[in-house]
């Protein structure tokens, strides 16, 4: 990380809201504890909706598409062109 995003977390990025079709990058936060699979790290999907405070996202895993629940803070929000 940064030296400015040292420490505390956002909670901005906690409560992010996200809409279904947004294109999001998968970029773990290592400050949250639990589990997290490596294979994603870094990959975009697409939202396809909303469960409880988590996003299910769609990510294209070489041939297969497959849906991911992942926390908002886990995911960054990519500019449409």
């Amino acid at each position: 990380k940064k030296s400015r995003e040292k420490g505390k977390l956002r909670l901005s990025s906690l409560f992010r809201d996200l809409k279904k079709g947004d294109r999001v990058a998968v970029i773990r936060e290592l400050s949250m504890p639990g589990s997290f699979p490596n294979r994603i790290q870094g990959r975009t999907g697409v939202i396809e909706g909303k469960r409880g405070s988590c996003y299910i996202v769609n990510i294209q895993d070489y041939k297969a598409e497959k849906r991911f629940i992942i926390s908002p803070i886990h995911l960054k929000k990519l500019a449409v062109k």
